[in-house]
């Protein structure tokens, strides 16, 4: 799908951005360029839809060299995500999704189903066709580029940092949504960041980059497992190489099964009978299938008895979550930054598995850096919650 043949981009006076890469990624992959500022990974990616121009070597797509087609049609044909995001403020966000089909001349009904289609695919509803820019909260706006890029079908897409300029929260949960899209359409995706955590998340395989030459190519599990020198060691970082090597990997090996929830089908008085029985002062509420709905505590009930007593009327609080099959070491940071006690745990369909506990995740880091012995003095707990916070 994407091949680079001893690739290099020299400026003037002889100085290397990128000197003599070489590897090759098949479709549907999610690779990540990552490494220190300057090491050369913005350049790399813009060579490949010729932003920039390779000094030496070839980059391919699907066997045709690059520099032999035409830049602009090259660049239609390939998506582009940046952090910026770059809607046009005085567009409709179905003007802004269908920007490309429009300059490839789709008709103007096709345009229209197909940002309906894509808008779907994020949860935002047809609504949203006749809003602008303005009117989205930051991480719906970043949703928009990606729609955008997404909406002629290219069969590779580049993304230049496109979450770094969203707090934590919105980043984890647009990186989550964003990983299952690429898995669902099979797209292949080249990715820029300089977040570690985020690389290790996203990447099927990562290229380390410094001083613009190859350092290291491998998946995530392959690069924890054996840096290749101590640069990446270094630039990995101790303690996620360390919780790496934890006995416990995926959120499901850890998790809490059968946590307390109520069905949308059952009543308020329920509800808060449940609460006092299990001395509890929330729970998860599902439908009859086990779909995590959302939950709700004895304030929100309280709140709504005046206007119905069923449990699905009522307004129920959104949670986030995190899937079953996810590594620990993906998890724990976006968990302990939310705040919260516990994080439901759901399958593929989200239908409610089980619940992370903060606690749980705390004495995996624990033994992770410590081992099993206890931890000896609250001061040492508290420089780890200090380190992993």
């Amino acid at each position: 799908m994407l091949t680079f043949e001893n690739v290099s981009k020299v400026y003037k006076g002889g100085t290397y951005a990128v000197k003599n890469l070489s590897f090759a990624f098949e479709k549907g992959e999610f690779i990540v360029f990552i490494g220190p500022s300057g090491c050369g990974k913005t350049t790399t990616m813009k060579m490949i839809n010729r932003l920039i121009d390779p000094t030496e070597g070839v980059i391919s797509i699907d066997g045709k060299d690059a520099s032999s087609q035409d830049a602009v049609k090259l660049r239609r044909d390939i998506g582009y995500v940046i952090q910026q995001i770059g809607l046009f403020p005085h567009m409709t966000i179905q003007e802004n999704v269908t920007l490309v089909p429009k300059l490839m001349n789709w008709p103007k009904e096709k345009r229209r189903e197909r940002a309906k289609e894509l808008l779907e695919l994020v949860d935002m509803g047809e609504e949203y066709l006749a809003r602008y820019p303005n009117e989205l909260s930051g991480g719906q706006q970043q949703r928009i580029g990606v729609l955008r890029a997404l909406a002629a079908n290219p069969p590779l897409i580049l993304m230049d940092e496109p979450f770094g300029a969203l707090d934590p929260i919105t980043r984890d949960t647009l990186q989550d949504e964003f990983k299952r899209l690429q898995q669902r359409l099979n797209k292949t995706i080249v990715f820029v960041t300089h977040d570690m955590d985020e690389a290790l998340k996203l990447a099927d395989r990562m290229v380390i980059l410094r001083d613009g030459e190859l350092v290291q190519l491998g998946t995530p599990d392959e690069i924890l497992a054996s840096p290749a020198n101590e640069f990446v060691e270094e630039f990995i970082g101790k303690d996620r190489l360390l919780q790496s090597r934890a006995t416990v990997q995926t959120v499901e090996q850890l998790m809490i099964e059968n946590p307390i929830t109520i069905e949308e089908k059952q009543t308020a008085s329920e509800a808060v009978q449940i609460m006092r029985d299990k001395r509890v002062d929330s729970l998860l509420v599902t439908d009859e299938k086990g779909v995590l709905k959302g939950y709700v505590d004895i304030e929100i009930i309280e709140a709504n008895r005046k206007t119905s007593e069923l449990i699905a009327d009522i307004h129920l609080t959104k949670l986030h979550t995190v899937n079953k099959d996810a590594r620990v070491r993906n998890s724990v940071s976006r968990i302990l930054k939310l705040g919260t006690s516990y994080v439901p745990v759901v399958d593929d369909e989200v239908r409610l598995v089980g619940i992370l506990t903060r606690a749980s995740l705390v004495d995996l880091v624990y033994e992770s850096i410590w081992g099993v012995e206890a931890m000896k003095t609250d001061e040492q707990a508290a420089t780890l919650e200090e380190t992993i916070l």
